[in-house]
């Protein structure tokens, strides 16, 4: 008889190739991950840097939107052509409202100033609120607001606007060049401080409805809640009322401010009004410890 070979799995295990984790490429994973979550993680607002980076921020959008053409012949036939689809809609009664309103003096100089003034204590008003008893919504909310603006600009570049006031055969009262208020930067003589055909879509409604919005998610008090609410519809009545847009252009702020809830969902994973009041910190032992401005 031959003689039997035994065949042990020593040689096997020892030649047997052994896969090697890229450890390189681990860590960068790591790092990118780490970098995103702390990104992403909301914290504590720096008053000087946001002080900073709103003015910095209006400067840059008021220069942007100042310096798109104002290309007045396409803007009249935008204008033209959105009275018309209203029409077709049953919805165009901007003129009526104006000329009712326009027949209330002190209701018409009222809202004129509601126009030139509200648009910006308002939104700033709500940014500090904020940024003192919502911090941890704060920077989301912020991105909201930001997000909408920045598509508003490619708005104004890609589709000039005459606002209602401005059209070529029509029977709009510019109710501040008639009652010699300052409710509207594209009248009388502030007209050259500002675009006149950036008129969709219109920033007063997209900001007015985020502050409502923020208000009404926020607030515990039920009659402020209530006020949040009010505020956007009251502002619509005023753009329509003093001929500064269309009500279709307000349908363009609404786009432009579900445009920058998308963004701020995309980028912190929730909406801004369902994450944390307060600003996680890290604190002893590792624990994520919530604590007040």
């Amino acid at each position: 008889m031959g003689e039997t070979t035994v065949t042990t799995r020593e040689g096997h295990d020892r030649a047997a190739p052994h896969s090697v984790p890229d450890e390189t490429a681990e860590g960068n994973g790591h790092v990118v991950k780490g970098l995103l979550r702390r990104v992403r993680t909301p914290r504590r607002p720096r008053l000087w840097f946001e002080i900073l980076l709103i003015a910095v921020s209006y400067w840059t959008y008021s220069l942007i939107r100042n310096a798109v053409p104002e290309q007045k012949a396409e803007a009249l036939r935008n204008a033209d052509w959105i009275w018309k689809t209203e029409h077709s809609l049953g919805i165009a009664f901007e003129e009526s409202v104006n000329h009712a309103v326009n027949s209330v003096t002190w209701l018409i100089v009222g809202m004129n100033y509601y126009y030139a003034t509200l648009h910006f204590v308002v939104t700033l008003g709500v940014l500090v609120w904020l940024y003192r008893s919502h911090p941890g919504r704060y920077a989301a909310t912020r991105l909201t607001l930001f997000a909408t603006t920045v598509v508003a600009l490619v708005g104004y570049y890609l589709y000039p606007l005459a606002p209602p006031r401005l059209m070529n055969g029509g029977d709009f009262i510019d109710t501040v060049m008639v009652h010699h208020t300052w409710g509207s930067m594209a009248s009388g003589d502030l007209k050259h401080m500002s675009n006149q055909y950036a008129a969709m879509p219109s920033m007063h409604i997209g900001w007015s409805t985020w502050a409502g919005l923020t208000i009404f998610a926020l607030s515990t008090v039920p009659w402020v809640r209530v006020l949040g609410l009010l505020y956007p519809v009251a502002t619509l009545v005023v753009i329509v009322a003093t001929a500064n847009h269309f009500w279709l252009d307000a349908v363009g702020g609404l786009m432009c401010l579900a445009f920058g809830f998308a963004v701020a969902r995309l980028w912190y994973g929730k909406l801004p009004y369902a994450l944390p009041k307060l600003v996680p910190v890290q604190g002893q032992g590792g624990l994520l410890l919530p604590v007040k401005p």
